[in-house]
């Protein structure tokens, strides 16, 4: 038998053993037996060293020919195995979507932040804008700007976690205040503007207190903004949140970025004013801090106070969360019980 012959022979039997096989291992096996450096094609071509020259281009194109189908046809049996092989298993996994689904738990927004939205959607309606700033923040923005020099007794207070001498993780929500009297152009109107987030102190945690919590601080700066305007705004968010036939105190205080400063109070929501166990039977609750914006402040940020004032304030979403909702310990917050969460379902 010549080497032609013998090389046709070769690419009919693998072409019929390609045909044949029934799984992909078998048809790898195939193409390692006849197109691999030992298989047969290989050997047989050993033998054009006995052709003349002129036969031996010849042979070697037909080889090449053979090759070439029998490569094909390996790669068009594979690419069918593996397709049949795909359709069986989709068969073996077909999916009965006429069977009930698995029930999905819906989650919502923390309590917390559920506060938080309430008084964003406020005073965004009453026309403030929403300024969240970052929660690593500068000494010179967090106290300085603020009417707290380094030797301010006030910033024993305030002690917190700094991560150099000029930066530390914010005690309040107030630097963005401070950064936002730096870049506002009064000609086009009064500043007015909330700060919500979360804030950071070196406290000791209990029922009560929380070495992180959040604060929602808001300003308006202009002209001719007076006490009687900061009052009219604490009654618009006490009665949003807690209702209507609510009332709000002012007593005096002391906040160094603000003079004059005073806490405010509301009508006892449990009991409207007749005393109970959670306003201490005085038929108040303390709910935040507020005050005139100190001059000290607006000269800083290099705003005439002799033109230019108006008040600030801040409270905290946590603590109103505690009173709202009549929760005893800020802990419960932060400890992420599915089951003390889902209590507080989300308004709409």
């Amino acid at each position: 038998m010549g080497l032609r012959e013998k090389l046709d022979e070769l690419r009919q039997q693998g072409l019929k053993d390609v045909d044949n096989s029934e799984d992909l291992d078998r048809i790898n096996d195939i193409r390692v037996r006849l197109l691999g450096k030992k298989g047969p094609i290989k050997e047989a071509l050993r033998g054009m060293r006995e052709l003349s020259a002129d036969e031996r281009p010849k042979i070697g194109q037909f080889a090449n020919e053979i090759r070439d189908d029998l490569t094909k046809a390996i790669d068009k049996r594979r690419e069918e195995l593996e397709f049949a092989k795909i359709n069986a298993q989709l068969e073996q996994e077909t999916i009965d979507v006429t069977l009930p689904g698995s029930e999905v738990a819906q989650g919502q927004p923390h309590v917390i932040q559920q506060i938080i939205d309430e008084l964003v959607d406020l005073f965004v309606g009453m026309g403030y804008e929403v300024a969240v700033g970052d929660e690593v923040e500068e000494d010179h923005y967090n106290f300085e700007m603020l009417n707290l020099p380094k030797d301010h007794p006030a910033r024993d207070m305030q002690d917190t976690f700094y991560v150099t001498p000029e930066v530390l993780m914010r005690t309040q929500t107030s630097p963005m205040q401070a950064r936002m009297l730096e870049k506002h152009d009064f000609s086009k109107g009064p500043l007015k503007m909330i700060s919500p987030g979360k804030v950071y102190r070196r406290d000791t945690d209990d029922a009560t207190h929380s070495h992180q919590f959040h604060q929602v601080e808001g300003m308006v700066i202009g002209k001719h903004i007076t006490m009687a305007d900061l009052k009219g705004t604490l009654e618009v968010v006490a009665q949003e949140l807690f209702g209507d036939e609510l009332q709000v105190r002012l007593r005096p205080s002391y906040f160094p970025f603000t003079e004059p400063s005073v806490e405010a109070d509301i009508t006892c929501f449990n009991c409207l004013g007749k005393g109970c166990a959670i306003c201490k039977h005085t038929g108040w609750i303390e709910v935040l801090g507020a005050g005139m914006t100190h001059p000290n402040v607006l000269k800083m940020a290099g705003i005439d106070p002799e033109v230019y004032g108006g008040f600030a304030f801040g409270l905290g979403p946590d603590r109103f969360a505690m009173l709202k909702y009549g929760v005893e310990d800020i802990r419960d917050f932060y400890q992420n019980d599915v089951r003390f969460l889902t209590q507080f379902d989300q308004k709409g």
